[in-house]
């Protein structure tokens, strides 16, 4: 299979779905990456780059695009939908993962009502979530409780980031930690990533 995660900024992709592109690469799976800006407000771009590059590296992601825009400026508009069908049309992705809508974020509520329209012929579109998504309940689960550690190495990769949640005292990692546990619980598992599907089919042989 061939699978794109979306992200709006460096580090997005690997807290929301970090566990399941291991697994999908692990298995020898096409696992692509689309970032749309380099997290310039949070911090040196060029070192954000950086940091996305080696945290794709742990993840096993095939290959990086860029989208190029500047971070806090993501609008629904046509050029950001085209963006994302440009990337689409390269990657020919049979399974779409991306931030869900409802987040306190306006780049990633943004970017997600544009994938809804760029993605209208991807058949299998999936919401994964972050730290600032709100209403998100899962009926799609990953058990990720073998690679959680390698996911958590991905999220390390950000260093510039790892303390800036807002919480005293607790990590991006301690959050991607208890995540994965609570939405192991949901789904009858140790460890889990949720996801809330916009489509997604299954195949019945």
């Amino acid at each position: 299979m061939k699978i794109l995660a979306i992200g709006a900024h460096p580090d997005d992709i690997e807290y929301g779905c970090g566990g399941t592109l291991i697994k999908y690469a692990q298995r020898g799976h096409d696992t692509s990456l689309l970032i749309l800006t380099d997290g310039g407000r949070g911090g040196d771009p060029a070192k954000r780059r950086k940091e996305q590059e080696e945290a794709a590296r742990v993840i096993g992601a095939r290959q990086i695009f860029w989208g190029g825009y500047q971070d806090t400026e993501l609008s629904i508009e046509r050029d950001l939908v085209q963006k994302v069908e440009e990337i689409l049309h390269l990657v020919r992705p049979d399974r779409l993962l991306v931030h869900f809508g409802d987040d306190t974020h306006q780049d990633h509520r943004h970017l997600s009502t544009a994938v809804v329209t760029a993605s209208r012929y991807t058949r299998d579109v999936l919401f994964y979530e972050g730290p600032t998504t709100s209403n998100f309940s899962p009926s799609v689960f990953v058990d990720v409780d073998g690679v959680l550690e390698r996911k958590l190495e991905a999220l390390a990769a950000h260093a510039s980031q790892v303390a800036k949640t807002g919480v005293a005292s607790l990590s991006v990692l301690d959050l991607a930690r208890a995540a994965a546990h609570f939405r192991g619980i949901q789904g009858r598992a140790r460890n889990a990533e949720g996801f809330v599907p916009l489509r997604l089919f299954l195949d019945v042989d």
